[in-house]
Protein backbone atom coordinates (compact mmCIF):
# COMPACT_ATOMS: atom_id res chain seq x y z
CA UNK A 1 0.00 0.00 0.00
CA UNK A 2 1.14 3.51 -1.01
CA UNK A 3 0.33 6.42 1.70
CA UNK A 4 -0.01 10.23 1.61
CA UNK A 5 0.35 11.86 4.54
CA UNK A 6 -1.15 15.53 4.61
CA UNK A 7 0.30 17.74 7.38
CA UNK A 8 3.41 19.45 9.04
CA UNK A 9 3.25 18.89 12.50
CA UNK A 10 3.86 16.24 15.14
CA UNK A 11 1.25 14.41 14.51
CA UNK A 12 1.62 13.53 10.73
CA UNK A 13 5.19 12.76 12.19
CA UNK A 14 4.07 10.06 14.17
CA UNK A 15 1.33 8.87 11.66
CA UNK A 16 4.41 9.01 8.86
CA UNK A 17 6.48 6.68 11.46
CA UNK A 18 4.02 4.14 12.44
CA UNK A 19 2.59 3.86 8.58
CA UNK A 20 6.79 3.10 7.76
CA UNK A 21 6.86 0.43 10.33
CA UNK A 22 3.99 -1.08 9.10
CA UNK A 23 4.77 -4.27 6.62
CA UNK A 24 1.68 -3.74 4.38
CA UNK A 25 3.04 -0.41 3.79
CA UNK A 26 5.44 -0.19 0.82
CA UNK A 27 5.71 3.77 0.56
CA UNK A 28 5.14 6.64 2.83
CA UNK A 29 4.81 10.35 1.05
CA UNK A 30 4.22 13.16 2.69
CA UNK A 31 3.34 16.68 1.88
CA UNK A 32 4.30 19.15 2.89
CA UNK A 33 6.00 17.33 5.46
CA UNK A 34 9.48 18.46 8.41
CA UNK A 35 12.64 17.58 8.55
CA UNK A 36 11.56 14.49 11.23
CA UNK A 37 8.81 12.89 8.76
CA UNK A 38 11.73 13.43 5.62
CA UNK A 39 13.73 10.47 7.31
CA UNK A 40 11.13 8.21 6.91
CA UNK A 41 8.71 9.28 3.50
CA UNK A 42 9.18 11.20 0.41
CA UNK A 43 8.37 15.15 1.11
CA UNK A 44 5.91 17.00 -1.82
CA UNK A 45 5.74 20.48 -2.30
CA UNK A 46 1.75 21.02 -1.76
CA UNK A 47 -0.44 23.47 0.08
CA UNK A 48 -2.14 21.21 2.37
CA UNK A 49 -5.38 23.51 1.97
CA UNK A 50 -5.60 23.28 -1.46
CA UNK A 51 -7.79 20.55 -2.01
CA UNK A 52 -7.26 19.86 -5.67
CA UNK A 53 -3.86 20.52 -5.30
CA UNK A 54 -3.55 17.61 -2.92
CA UNK A 55 -5.93 15.03 -4.67
CA UNK A 56 -3.31 15.92 -7.52
CA UNK A 57 -0.05 14.95 -5.78
CA UNK A 58 -2.17 11.67 -4.64
CA UNK A 59 -2.65 10.69 -8.24
CA UNK A 60 0.56 11.66 -9.21
CA UNK A 61 2.40 9.22 -6.19
CA UNK A 62 -0.52 6.42 -6.98
CA UNK A 63 -1.17 6.85 -3.40
CA UNK A 64 -3.95 3.99 -2.44
CA UNK A 65 -4.71 5.95 1.09
CA UNK A 66 -4.44 9.88 1.59
CA UNK A 67 -4.41 10.88 5.56
CA UNK A 68 -4.87 14.42 5.88
CA UNK A 69 -3.83 15.04 9.24
CA UNK A 70 -4.45 18.78 10.47
CA UNK A 71 -8.31 20.33 11.30
CA UNK A 72 -7.88 23.21 9.31
CA UNK A 73 -7.60 21.14 5.72
CA UNK A 74 -10.62 19.19 6.74
CA UNK A 75 -12.46 21.77 7.36
CA UNK A 76 -11.52 23.08 4.20
CA UNK A 77 -12.70 20.26 2.27
CA UNK A 78 -9.56 18.78 1.29
CA UNK A 79 -10.94 15.18 2.06
CA UNK A 80 -13.91 15.62 0.29
CA UNK A 81 -11.53 16.55 -2.78
CA UNK A 82 -9.38 12.93 -2.63
CA UNK A 83 -12.58 11.27 -2.18
CA UNK A 84 -13.80 12.98 -5.34
CA UNK A 85 -10.60 12.28 -7.26
CA UNK A 86 -11.52 8.52 -6.55
CA UNK A 87 -9.15 8.01 -4.03
CA UNK A 88 -9.33 6.83 -0.29
CA UNK A 89 -9.00 9.10 2.31
CA UNK A 90 -8.70 9.13 5.70
CA UNK A 91 -10.67 12.23 7.34
CA UNK A 92 -14.10 13.59 7.46
CA UNK A 93 -15.70 15.65 4.75
CA UNK A 94 -16.07 19.15 4.95
CA UNK A 95 -19.68 19.07 6.63
CA UNK A 96 -18.88 16.22 8.85
CA UNK A 97 -15.72 18.42 10.37
CA UNK A 98 -17.43 20.92 11.53
CA UNK A 99 -18.02 18.88 15.02
CA UNK A 100 -14.63 20.74 15.69
CA UNK A 101 -14.62 23.54 13.19
CA UNK A 102 -17.50 24.80 15.05
CA UNK A 103 -18.68 24.28 18.84
CA UNK A 104 -21.59 25.61 18.95
CA UNK A 105 -22.79 22.99 15.70
CA UNK A 106 -21.15 20.08 18.27
CA UNK A 107 -23.14 21.18 21.37
CA UNK A 108 -26.04 21.25 18.85
CA UNK A 109 -24.88 17.14 17.36
CA UNK A 110 -24.44 16.26 21.26
CA UNK A 111 -28.14 17.66 22.30
CA UNK A 112 -29.91 15.60 19.55
CA UNK A 113 -27.96 12.86 19.75
CA UNK A 114 -28.44 12.96 23.90
CA UNK A 115 -24.93 13.13 24.43
CA UNK A 116 -23.67 14.07 28.27
CA UNK A 117 -21.75 17.32 27.89
CA UNK A 118 -21.60 20.83 29.63
CA UNK A 119 -24.43 23.35 29.93
CA UNK A 120 -23.51 25.94 27.25
CA UNK A 121 -24.52 29.06 25.40
CA UNK A 122 -23.59 30.35 22.44
CA UNK A 123 -22.90 34.11 22.71
CA UNK A 124 -22.34 36.34 19.75
CA UNK A 125 -22.87 39.96 21.60
CA UNK A 126 -20.92 41.59 24.86
CA UNK A 127 -24.09 41.88 25.96
CA UNK A 128 -25.10 37.83 25.37
CA UNK A 129 -21.43 36.67 26.79
CA UNK A 130 -21.74 39.23 30.21
CA UNK A 131 -25.33 37.20 31.13
CA UNK A 132 -23.87 33.93 30.19
CA UNK A 133 -21.02 34.60 32.72
CA UNK A 134 -23.23 35.68 35.25
CA UNK A 135 -25.29 32.63 34.91
CA UNK A 136 -22.61 30.15 35.22
CA UNK A 137 -20.32 32.17 37.58
CA UNK A 138 -16.48 31.82 37.76
CA UNK A 139 -14.38 29.27 37.31
CA UNK A 140 -15.37 30.82 33.18
CA UNK A 141 -14.91 28.85 30.62
CA UNK A 142 -15.02 30.85 27.04
CA UNK A 143 -14.52 28.69 23.76
CA UNK A 144 -13.51 30.56 20.67
CA UNK A 145 -16.25 28.75 18.32
CA UNK A 146 -13.91 28.59 15.68
CA UNK A 147 -10.57 26.66 14.65
CA UNK A 148 -8.15 27.73 17.12
CA UNK A 149 -4.92 25.99 16.94
CA UNK A 150 -5.84 24.47 20.21
CA UNK A 151 -5.63 27.60 21.76
CA UNK A 152 -9.32 28.79 21.79
CA UNK A 153 -10.13 28.03 24.87
CA UNK A 154 -9.67 30.46 28.05
CA UNK A 155 -10.85 28.93 31.86
CA UNK A 156 -10.24 31.78 34.34
CA UNK A 157 -11.89 33.04 37.54
CA UNK A 158 -10.37 36.43 36.50
CA UNK A 159 -13.64 37.99 34.92
CA UNK A 160 -12.03 40.43 33.21
CA UNK A 161 -9.88 38.03 31.17
CA UNK A 162 -13.00 36.18 30.55
CA UNK A 163 -14.86 39.23 28.51
CA UNK A 164 -11.55 40.58 26.78
CA UNK A 165 -11.11 36.97 25.34
CA UNK A 166 -14.96 36.58 24.46
CA UNK A 167 -14.74 40.06 22.83
CA UNK A 168 -11.08 38.90 20.70
CA UNK A 169 -13.23 35.68 19.41
CA UNK A 170 -15.98 37.70 18.50
CA UNK A 171 -18.31 34.02 18.12
CA UNK A 172 -18.04 31.94 21.55
CA UNK A 173 -19.45 29.22 23.63
CA UNK A 174 -19.58 29.76 27.40
CA UNK A 175 -20.28 26.90 29.45
CA UNK A 176 -20.15 26.00 32.92
CA UNK A 177 -16.63 24.29 34.52
CA UNK A 178 -16.71 20.89 34.33
CA UNK A 179 -14.72 19.53 37.40
CA UNK A 180 -13.10 15.99 37.25
CA UNK A 181 -9.92 14.41 35.82
CA UNK A 182 -10.06 15.40 31.80
CA UNK A 183 -9.38 11.77 29.25
CA UNK A 184 -9.36 12.25 25.58
CA UNK A 185 -10.89 9.02 23.92
CA UNK A 186 -10.31 9.02 20.26
CA UNK A 187 -12.49 6.03 17.62
CA UNK A 188 -11.54 5.22 14.19
CA UNK A 189 -14.89 5.29 12.64
CA UNK A 190 -15.98 4.73 9.21
CA UNK A 191 -19.61 6.11 9.08
CA UNK A 192 -20.83 2.71 11.00
CA UNK A 193 -18.36 0.79 12.65
CA UNK A 194 -17.06 2.61 15.78
CA UNK A 195 -13.42 1.27 16.96
CA UNK A 196 -12.27 2.92 20.33
CA UNK A 197 -8.53 3.57 21.06
CA UNK A 198 -7.07 3.44 24.59
CA UNK A 199 -7.48 6.03 26.44
CA UNK A 200 -5.06 9.10 27.03
CA UNK A 201 -4.50 11.91 29.16
CA UNK A 202 -2.62 15.04 27.90
CA UNK A 203 -1.31 18.36 29.62
CA UNK A 204 -2.78 21.39 28.02
CA UNK A 205 -1.43 24.35 30.71
CA UNK A 206 2.17 25.43 29.80
CA UNK A 207 3.40 25.25 33.13
CA UNK A 208 3.99 22.19 36.05
CA UNK A 209 1.17 22.42 38.22
CA UNK A 210 -1.30 22.63 35.18
CA UNK A 211 -0.34 26.85 35.49
CA UNK A 212 0.67 29.45 33.38
CA UNK A 213 -1.65 29.92 29.75
CA UNK A 214 -3.75 27.20 27.54
CA UNK A 215 -1.27 25.38 24.68
CA UNK A 216 -1.92 23.07 21.97
CA UNK A 217 -0.85 20.09 24.47
CA UNK A 218 2.82 19.58 26.68
CA UNK A 219 2.62 16.06 26.94
CA UNK A 220 0.29 13.19 27.12
CA UNK A 221 0.35 9.84 27.88
CA UNK A 222 -1.11 6.13 27.87
CA UNK A 223 -2.79 3.76 29.58
CA UNK A 224 -4.55 5.30 32.72
CA UNK A 225 -4.80 2.59 35.20
CA UNK A 226 -6.84 5.08 37.25
CA UNK A 227 -9.33 5.05 34.70
CA UNK A 228 -12.68 3.64 35.96
CA UNK A 229 -13.12 0.14 34.88
CA UNK A 230 -15.49 0.56 31.91
CA UNK A 231 -15.22 3.65 30.87
CA UNK A 232 -14.44 2.60 27.57
CA UNK A 233 -17.70 1.13 26.92
CA UNK A 234 -19.91 3.45 28.60
CA UNK A 235 -17.72 6.45 26.32
CA UNK A 236 -18.22 4.32 23.27
CA UNK A 237 -22.35 3.49 24.13
CA UNK A 238 -23.20 7.66 25.63
CA UNK A 239 -20.92 9.35 23.59
CA UNK A 240 -19.03 7.82 20.31
CA UNK A 241 -22.04 6.02 18.77
CA UNK A 242 -25.01 7.87 18.99
CA UNK A 243 -22.68 11.20 17.50
CA UNK A 244 -21.71 9.40 14.83
CA UNK A 245 -25.41 7.77 14.14
CA UNK A 246 -26.37 11.26 14.73
CA UNK A 247 -23.99 12.46 11.76
CA UNK A 248 -24.96 9.65 9.72
CA UNK A 249 -28.93 10.60 9.93
CA UNK A 250 -28.23 14.64 9.20
CA UNK A 251 -26.45 13.28 6.04
CA UNK A 252 -22.95 13.86 6.67
CA UNK A 253 -21.44 10.32 7.86
CA UNK A 254 -18.51 11.23 9.82
CA UNK A 255 -15.25 8.58 8.40
CA UNK A 256 -11.86 9.35 9.97
CA UNK A 257 -11.01 9.81 13.87
CA UNK A 258 -13.20 10.95 16.41
CA UNK A 259 -11.49 12.73 19.19
CA UNK A 260 -14.09 12.96 22.54
CA UNK A 261 -12.34 15.13 25.47
CA UNK A 262 -14.02 14.45 28.65
CA UNK A 263 -14.14 15.51 32.30
CA UNK A 264 -14.99 12.27 34.65
CA UNK A 265 -16.84 14.57 36.68
CA UNK A 266 -19.16 14.22 40.20
CA UNK A 267 -21.55 13.78 37.68
CA UNK A 268 -20.83 11.58 36.05
CA UNK A 269 -18.94 11.63 32.45
CA UNK A 270 -18.95 15.17 30.06
CA UNK A 271 -17.80 15.61 26.64
CA UNK A 272 -15.39 18.86 27.30
CA UNK A 273 -15.09 18.86 23.14
CA UNK A 274 -14.78 16.92 20.03
CA UNK A 275 -11.97 17.44 17.31
CA UNK A 276 -11.78 15.47 13.79
CA UNK A 277 -8.28 14.41 14.13
CA UNK A 278 -5.92 12.29 15.86
CA UNK A 279 -4.93 14.55 18.72
CA UNK A 280 -1.48 15.81 19.36
CA UNK A 281 0.31 15.11 21.69
CA UNK A 282 -1.96 12.22 21.95
CA UNK A 283 -1.21 10.76 19.42
CA UNK A 284 2.34 10.43 19.68
CA UNK A 285 2.14 8.18 22.39
CA UNK A 286 -1.13 5.80 21.62
CA UNK A 287 1.07 5.10 18.08
CA UNK A 288 3.73 4.35 20.18
CA UNK A 289 1.62 1.19 21.58
CA UNK A 290 -0.64 0.63 18.84
CA UNK A 291 0.20 -3.12 17.82
CA UNK A 292 -2.67 -3.19 15.26
CA UNK A 293 -1.48 -2.27 11.25
CA UNK A 294 -2.35 1.56 11.25
CA UNK A 295 -2.56 1.31 7.73
CA UNK A 296 -5.48 -1.33 8.14
CA UNK A 297 -7.42 0.81 10.39
CA UNK A 298 -7.32 3.92 8.57
CA UNK A 299 -8.33 2.01 5.36
CA UNK A 300 -11.26 0.77 6.71
CA UNK A 301 -12.38 3.72 7.79
CA UNK A 302 -11.40 5.02 4.50
CA UNK A 303 -13.15 2.34 2.67
CA UNK A 304 -16.45 1.57 5.03
CA UNK A 305 -14.97 -1.73 5.95
CA UNK A 306 -13.67 -1.24 9.23
CA UNK A 307 -15.82 -4.00 11.00
CA UNK A 308 -13.88 -6.40 8.94
CA UNK A 309 -10.74 -5.50 10.87
CA UNK A 310 -11.69 -5.61 14.85
CA UNK A 311 -10.88 -3.59 17.82
CA UNK A 312 -7.18 -2.33 17.93
CA UNK A 313 -4.33 -4.64 20.01
CA UNK A 314 -1.78 -2.52 22.41
CA UNK A 315 0.61 -3.52 23.97
CA UNK A 316 1.01 -4.32 27.93
CA UNK A 317 3.56 -1.48 27.75
CA UNK A 318 3.27 2.63 29.19
CA UNK A 319 3.99 5.71 26.73
CA UNK A 320 4.59 9.15 27.46
CA UNK A 321 5.35 11.81 25.73
CA UNK A 322 6.78 15.52 26.61
CA UNK A 323 6.77 18.31 24.49
CA UNK A 324 9.59 20.69 23.76
CA UNK A 325 8.55 24.21 22.96
CA UNK A 326 10.43 26.77 21.81
CA UNK A 327 10.93 30.49 23.56
CA UNK A 328 7.87 32.55 24.72
CA UNK A 329 5.30 29.78 23.34
CA UNK A 330 2.34 30.11 23.38
CA UNK A 331 2.67 33.59 22.72
CA UNK A 332 4.83 34.73 20.07
CA UNK A 333 7.26 31.68 19.77
CA UNK A 334 10.88 32.29 18.65
CA UNK A 335 12.37 30.15 15.47
CA UNK A 336 15.44 29.61 14.23
CA UNK A 337 17.43 28.65 17.63
CA UNK A 338 19.56 25.11 16.72
CA UNK A 339 18.40 21.89 17.87
CA UNK A 340 21.32 19.74 18.69
CA UNK A 341 21.52 16.10 20.43
CA UNK A 342 17.89 14.52 18.61
CA UNK A 343 21.05 11.13 17.59
CA UNK A 344 21.57 11.18 21.34
CA UNK A 345 17.92 11.41 22.83
CA UNK A 346 16.62 8.59 20.09
CA UNK A 347 19.99 6.44 21.19
CA UNK A 348 17.56 5.73 24.67
CA UNK A 349 15.90 2.55 24.22
CA UNK A 350 12.40 2.86 23.77
CA UNK A 351 12.57 6.97 22.57
CA UNK A 352 11.57 8.19 19.34
CA UNK A 353 11.86 12.25 19.08
CA UNK A 354 8.97 13.43 17.00
CA UNK A 355 9.60 16.59 15.31
CA UNK A 356 6.61 19.34 14.96
CA UNK A 357 8.13 22.71 14.52
CA UNK A 358 11.45 22.05 12.93
CA UNK A 359 13.25 22.99 9.94
CA UNK A 360 16.72 23.45 8.15
CA UNK A 361 18.28 26.74 7.81
CA UNK A 362 20.38 27.64 4.95
CA UNK A 363 23.34 25.86 6.22
CA UNK A 364 21.59 22.32 6.52
CA UNK A 365 21.25 23.09 10.80
CA UNK A 366 18.21 21.42 12.28
CA UNK A 367 16.12 24.72 13.81
CA UNK A 368 13.16 25.78 15.75
CA UNK A 369 9.79 26.63 13.21
CA UNK A 370 7.20 26.71 15.17
CA UNK A 371 5.83 27.06 18.65
CA UNK A 372 6.16 23.10 20.20
CA UNK A 373 9.19 22.24 18.45
CA UNK A 374 9.15 18.43 19.13
CA UNK A 375 7.78 15.56 21.53
CA UNK A 376 10.18 12.92 23.23
CA UNK A 377 8.25 10.19 23.78
CA UNK A 378 9.54 6.88 25.24
CA UNK A 379 7.74 3.11 25.97
CA UNK A 380 8.46 0.94 29.37
CA UNK A 381 7.08 -1.38 31.06
CA UNK A 382 5.98 0.87 33.61
CA UNK A 383 4.64 4.56 33.73
CA UNK A 384 7.81 5.70 35.89
CA UNK A 385 10.51 3.92 33.60
CA UNK A 386 8.69 5.89 30.49
CA UNK A 387 9.00 8.78 32.38
CA UNK A 388 12.56 8.28 33.17
CA UNK A 389 13.48 7.61 29.41
CA UNK A 390 11.12 10.39 28.10
CA UNK A 391 13.13 12.81 30.69
CA UNK A 392 16.24 11.38 29.47
CA UNK A 393 15.42 12.20 26.29
CA UNK A 394 14.45 15.89 27.10
CA UNK A 395 17.73 16.57 28.63
CA UNK A 396 19.64 14.78 26.10
CA UNK A 397 17.92 17.33 23.44
CA UNK A 398 19.26 21.24 23.57
CA UNK A 399 17.29 24.13 22.48
CA UNK A 400 18.34 27.76 23.45
CA UNK A 401 15.17 29.15 25.32
CA UNK A 402 12.89 26.02 25.10
CA UNK A 403 10.82 24.74 27.79
CA UNK A 404 9.10 21.69 28.80
CA UNK A 405 6.46 20.21 31.51
CA UNK A 406 8.43 18.78 34.21
CA UNK A 407 5.10 16.74 35.56
CA UNK A 408 3.62 15.08 32.80
CA UNK A 409 2.07 12.16 34.47
CA UNK A 410 3.45 12.80 38.07
CA UNK A 411 0.74 13.02 39.63
CA UNK A 412 -0.56 9.25 38.11
CA UNK A 413 3.28 7.59 38.83
CA UNK A 414 2.45 9.06 42.62
CA UNK A 415 -0.86 8.08 43.26
CA UNK A 416 -2.73 10.89 43.04
CA UNK A 417 -5.23 11.19 40.42
CA UNK A 418 -9.07 10.99 42.24
CA UNK A 419 -11.93 10.32 40.14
Amino acid sequence: MKTLVIGTGGREHALALALSRDPAVTEVHAAPGNPGIASVATLHDVDPMDGAAVADLAMRVDADLVVVGPEAPLVAGVADAVREAGIACFGPSRAAAQLEGSKAFAKEVMAAAEVPTAMAHVCETPEQAAAALDAFGPPYVVKDDALAAGKGVVVTRDRRVAVEHAAACGRVVIEEFLDGPEVSLFAITDGETVLPLQPAQDFKRALDGDEGPNTGGMGAYTPLDWAPDGLVAEVSRRVLVPTVLEMARRGTPFQGLLYAGLALTSRGVRVVEFNARFGDPETQALLALLETPLSALLHGAATGTLADVGLPAWSEEVALSVVMASCNYPDTPRTGDRILGIDAAEAIEGVDVIQAGTALDDEGNLVTAGGRVLAVTATGETLEHARDRAYAGVDAIIIDGAHHRTDIALAAQLGDIEV
